[in-house]
Formats: C-alpha cells, sequence, structure tokens
C-alpha cells in the first residue's frame, strides 16, 4: 500500500511539470546566410515575408546567422557538421541541429523538405499542404 501511494504522490508532483518541459524544447529554423549570396536574396523575396504566419514558421519560427558567425562558434548552437553553403536552414531543438535543408531549391520543394524534416525530427503536426 505505501508504495502505491509514494507512485500516486510522485506522479502528482510530475505531471504539472511537465508542460514547463516540454515547453523547454522549442524548435527554431536558422537560416545561415551571407551579404551576395542569391539564393538567400530569392528565399527572402519569395518566403520570409509569409514564413512566420505558417503552420512551420509558428512551430519553428526562423532565425538568421551569419556564416562567419558559425565558422567562429558564436552562433550557441551545436552543429552535426560545418555549414558550408548559404543558405543553409538548420533545424535545431534546445541549441542542437536536428537536420538540414542546404541551398534553396524554390518554394515548392523547400516547403516539402521542411515539412518532411519538421515531422521526422520534432512533434509538428499539420503543414503547408
Amino acid at each position: 500500500m505505501n508504495v502505491l501511494r509514494v507512485l500516486a504522490t510522485s506522479v502528482l508532483v510530475v505531471l504539472p511539470a511537465l508542460p514547463a518541459l516540454a515547453a523547454e524544447l522549442v524548435a527554431e529554423l536558422v537560416m545561415v546566410e551571407e551579404p551576395g549570396c542569391v539564393w538567400c536574396a530569392q528565399w527572402n523575396a519569395q518566403l520570409a515575408p509569409i514564413y512566420p504566419k505558417t503552420p512551420e514558421g509558428q512551430f519553428a519560427p526562423l532565425r538568421r546567422v551569419e556564416l562567419r558567425d558559425t565558422r567562429k562558434g558564436t552562433t550557441g548552437i551545436t552543429f552535426a557538421r560545418p555549414v558550408l553553403f548559404t543558405p543553409t536552414f538548420v533545424l535545431i531543438e534546445d541549441g542542437v541541429e536536428l537536420g538540414r535543408i542546404e541551398g534553396y531549391p524554390g518554394e515548392d520543394f523547400f516547403w516539402g523538405l521542411l515539412g518532411q524534416m519538421l515531422t521526422d525530427k520534432t512533434a509538428f503536426q499539420g503543414g503547408q499542404g
């Protein structure tokens, strides 16, 4: 009987903390860019204005990082491997890379790749469709 009481008390203590723990793991989409990048400019023209309004953008807000800062190690992100190309879109959660899209393959392919990455690597449900 004491074991059940301890277990019930433990559950009552832990359950209220679960939403706070889950809230700490926030996904971000980091766009690594550099001045003069033509593909970055194309993404900025085509998708930057709408990205925050999409389910993807609300789930994984965009954060921009300069390529040179990734080489200096000043981003606060643990990359799986060095970023070599711009744009590179890195999905991070709790400061750690979960996946990436290297380059900008155009609007249609970008949404498909991003949706698949979010679905595979996070709790994301839904998408651009």
